[in-house]
C-alpha cells in the first residue's frame, strides 16, 4: 500500500493529487494507494482517499505502507522516519499556489543535503519513476540512515552501562 499525505496547510497540492491519481489510473502503480487530501480541491478517481485523518490513524497508515508520500512538512515526512520508512517527499511550491513561498523546497534540499534520509522530487514528473526504482533507491540509502531513536537508546544505553561499571567497582 501507498500512502499519500498533504498535512492540514489550508492551501490546496492538486499537483501531487493529480499525479499519484494517474499513475495509479495508468497501472504504472499497481498497489492501493490512500491519500489524506486535506484542503485539495483535486478528487482522485483511483485512488482511496479521505481530506482530513485523525493522528492515530495516520500512524497506522504510515506503519503498515510500503511508501509514503509526504508534502515538505516536516511532521508528515518525520512520521515515516519514526518507522525507519523512507519517504518520498514533494515540496509544495508557491508557483503553484500550494504555498505562501518555497520555503519547504529549500528544506527538503537541506534535510537531503544533511541527512540523505528522503528521497526528494522537484519535478513532479519524476514521481513515476521514482515509485519505479523506490526499492533500489531505499537499498542505498538505508545504509547511511540513522534512526535518531536508536541513536539516542543506544547512547543511555552507554551511560547506563558506565554508571553500572563504577557501581560494581
Amino acid at each position: 500500500m501507498i500512502f499519500v499525505t498533504v498535512g492540514t496547510h489550508e492551501q490546496q497540492f492538486n499537483r501531487l493529487l493529480r499525479a499519484v491519481d494517474e499513475l495509479k489510473g495508468n497501472n504504472a502503480v499497481t498497489d492501493d494507494v490512500v491519500i489524506q487530501s486535506g484542503y485539495s480541491e483535486y478528487e482522485p478517481k483511483h485512488c482511496e482517499y479521505k481530506k482530513m485523518i485523525p493522528y492515530s490513524e495516520m500512524i497506522e497508515y504510515v506503519r503498515k505502507a510500503k511508501i509514503v508520500i509526504s508534502h515538505g512538512g516536516p511532521a508528515s515526512f518525520l512520521m515515516s522516519l519514526q518507522f525507519e520508512k523512507i519517504p518520498i517527499v514533494v515540496p509544495r511550491k508557491h508557483e503553484f499556489n500550494e504555498h505562501i513561498n518555497d520555503h519547504q523546497v529549500e528544506f527538503v534540499k537541506a534535510i537531503e543535503e544533511r541527512y540523505g534520509s528522503i528521497i526528494p522530487i522537484f519535478d513532479i514528473g519524476d514521481l513515476g519513476s521514482t515509485l519505479e526504482k523506490y526499492d533500489s533507491i531505499i537499498a542505498s540509502k538505508k545504509s547511511k540512515f540513522i534512526s535518531c531513536n536508536k541513536m539516542f537508546n543506544q547512547k543511555l544505553m552507554d551511560i547506563i552501562k558506565q554508571w553500572e561499571d563504577v557501581e560494581s567497582k
